[in-house]
């Protein structure tokens, strides 16, 4: 049975180049990323403009546990949508 939190959520600024999303594209500014672990053990990453109630699915999302867990794989996918470019959930997670 998994410990720690099943979901993450945090508010940071895209860097240059913002978040792409498999909805809408490349979303810039103010955004919140919330990170859940979901049945099977994927885990869905969702991205909003803050504020709002839409939701949006981070490219790449779902993806499996990173090693060191749900925390781990949050944290790299702030730091990559701090990072911009365009950012994507980072490849570790990914299957």
């Amino acid at each position: 049975m998994p410990t720690g939190p099943r979901r993450h959520v945090d508010e940071v600024t895209a860097g240059p180049g913002g978040a792409m999303t498999d909805e809408v594209g490349v979303i810039t500014g103010d955004l919140t990323i919330a990170t859940a672990l979901q049945p099977g053990g994927r885990v869905a990453v969702h991205i909003q403009y803050t504020g709002a109630e839409e939701w949006y699915t981070l490219t790449g999302s779902p993806v499996a546990v990173a090693p060191g867990g749900l925390g781990a794989l949050h944290t790299a996918v702030v730091q990559a949508v701090r990072h911009g470019g365009g950012a994507v959930v980072p490849a570790p997670g990914r299957q």
